[in-house]
């Protein structure tokens, strides 16, 4: 995710991803009681959650706000993974190591849960921090420290990587060059992955999608995690225009979907970067109206993916601004109630379990 600015724009209600304080969130959702689960012995793993205090945007989700979401929504949440998101970084020492601190914060919120004085969800129970792959080689050093401050955890890398070059851009708090994925320095850090047996995230928007065709191509062993379902982009110069987004993003989501190695998130749709609006209504959307909304982006990438590479993630606390967690997850329900129960096994956990190598019951392994 990124954090913007606080530039308005009241026509699309976009300046950033995170456009909405704790405080605000918590007294918005409070307005509606939270869904009775549906279907609540489906076992689940949250592919994508964060912790963090960001002080200076008014956002805070530390343990306690995490398992009082897994705790009261109804579901079945086995585990979750963490997710950097460019916070507690270390404040000194050398710069390339200073993300390792999220990573050991990450690792004590894991050691909290692996308690079970706060229930049986292992939250964090892996995770995927930050290290500069454009360090080159020189990356392996970084990365054989992160598997250590991580204790056993460390399943990969996120890499910061979104790009553009006019509005949507400006609001991005860590600009990068465009056409990182292609650069071959941050080839070469990203090859040392596939030495250790690492995964790549990337988070990145629609237009950006051939980038990950391109470093897919380059290295057909890394597994490479497609945040968001790819970013199809709806604010800014693409508001108004849905139908000529999903069509470009259809067809970069199909050119990816040939390369075997690339995997899909399905989630994140209630930053508002989507242009979905979410987060502006009145009363938090109930599960139907997500299902509706998501449909058809949702029903794509599993048609081009399938099951086995695609998997449902929370996004919390970023889509918290935009809707409950009981309702998150009564969506990808109703969204996949059709389909055969080895398909949702595969979507609802199997696919995270693998991807993030994770046991039976959503241990490291």
């Amino acid at each position: 995710m990124s954090i913007a600015p606080s530039k308005d724009h009241p026509d699309t209600g976009y300046r950033g991803n995170l456009v909405k304080d704790t405080k605000t969130v918590n007294a918005w959702l409070a307005g509606c009681a939270p869904e009775p689960a549906l279907e609540p012995e489906l076992p689940i793993i949250d592919s994508h959650t964060h912790f963090w205090d960001l002080q200076d945007f008014g956002s805070r989700y530390l343990f306690d706000d995490m398992r009082d979401d897994v705790m009261n929504c109804g579901h079945n949440i086995e585990a979750t993974v963490f997710i950097e998101a460019a916070a507690m970084y270390r404040a000194n020492g050398p710069e390339h190591l200073r993300s390792l601190g999220e990573v050991e914060f990450a690792r004590g919120m894991a050691a909290m849960a692996d308690s079970g004085l706060y229930g049986t969800c292992r939250m964090a129970a892996v995770i995927v921090g930050q290290v500069d792959l454009r360090l080159g080689d020189a990356a392996g050093d970084v990365l054989d420290a992160a598997v250590e401050a991580a204790g056993g955890r460390f399943r990969g890398v996120r890499h910061q990587t979104p790009f553009d070059s006019g509005e949507i851009g400006s609001y991005l708090r860590h600009r990068m060059p465009e056409h990182l994925l292609r650069d071959p320095g941050f080839q070469l850090g990203a090859a040392q992955l596939v030495r250790r047996n690492l995964s790549l995230d990337v988070w990145l928007f629609h237009p950006q999608l051939e980038d990950v065709a391109v470093l897919a191509r380059a290295l057909p062993d890394l597994r490479i995690v497609v945040n968001h379902v790819g970013g199809p982009l709806g604010v800014g110069p693409y508001q108004g225009k849905r139908d000529e987004v999903f069509s470009s993003w259809r067809a970069g989501m199909e050119a990816l979907a040939q390369h075997l190695n690339v995997h899909v998130k399905l989630g994140g749709m209630g930053m508002p970067v989507f242009g979905n609006g979410l987060h502006l209504r009145g009363v938090p959307p109930d599960s139907q109206t997500l299902a509706t909304t998501w449909k058809p982006v949702v029903d794509t990438c599993i048609e081009l993916f399938g099951a086995s590479r695609c998997m449902f993630e929370s996004n919390f606390p970023v889509d918290k601004q935009a809707y409950g967690y009981s309702e998150v997850w009564n969506a990808f329900k109703r969204l996949t109630h059709a389909l055969p129960a080895a398909d949702r096994a595969q979507l609802f956990k199997g696919t995270a379990a693998r991807i993030y190598r994770m046991d039976d019951k959503g241990h490291q392994k």
